[in-house]
Parts: structure tokens; C-alpha cells; sequence
């Protein structure tokens, strides 16, 4: 019986998200709803890059949360570029998420085993 060989083509989109300044309650607005509309158009593999975000509080943060519940309930996931500022990284570590959000290098835009 000769040999039969069968394939299924996987593809994941992954939405990286690229923030630049104050992720605080005057912008967090603004990234929910456009995490909202990614989130109803299907997509549920996110990688927020926060390198060049220079403070985070707390609705930044829930802003975060939010997707990283809503993309988990659908079998997604979030990832953190980590900042470069130490007030931003400063509140992620008080808060424990460096715990709760699996954070990778900006060389990985396309982290393995998402």
C-alpha cells in the first residue's frame, strides 16, 4: 500500500499592537475600542508592544486585562513587549503582572508556541 500523506495548514493572526507614550485613563478608551473591533472581527492572539510607553495606571492596565480575559474565553492569548521606561515597568512589576502576562523580547514580534 504506497504511502499516504495528508496536511493541514494552520494560520494564527497575531495583532501587534504598537504603543507609543501615556497608556493612562485618557487613552485606554481609545485602545479598548480598537481591541473591541479586533476582538469581533476574530482575531484573539494579541502582543501588546510596549516599549516606548513611558507610564501605565491603572485603566491602562485594566485596558490590558480586559483583552488578555476576552482573548483567553476564545482560546487566545496576550503578550507584552516590556517597556523601556522604569516607571512603566515599575507598575507592571508592583502589580504582579510580569506574572500574569507572558512578556517576550521586541526581537520575537512572532513568539513561539502562541
Amino acid at each position: 500500500m504506497p504511502l499516504q500523506i495528508q496536511t493541514i495548514e494552520h494560520m494564527i493572526r497575531i495583532m501587534v499592537i504598537t504603543l507609543d507614550g501615556r497608556l493612562d485613563a485618557f487613552e485606554a478608551p481609545a485602545l479598548r475600542q480598537k481591541c473591541d473591533k479586533f476582538l469581533a472581527d476574530g482575531l484573539i492572539h494579541f502582543v501588546f508592544d510596549l516599549t516606548e510607553v513611558t507610564m501605565l495606571d491603572s485603566a491602562g492596565l485594566a485596558a490590558m486585562v480586559s483583552v488578555l480575559k476576552r482573548a483567553r474565553l476564545k482560546n487566545g492569548d496576550v503578550r507584552l513587549i516590556w517597556p523601556r521606561a522604569e516607571a512603566a515597568s515599575r507598575i507592571l512589576k508592583l502589580t504582579r503582572f510580569d506574572q500574569v502576562f507572558i512578556s517576550i523580547e521586541a526581537s520575537q514580534v512572532i513568539p513561539q508556541g502562541f
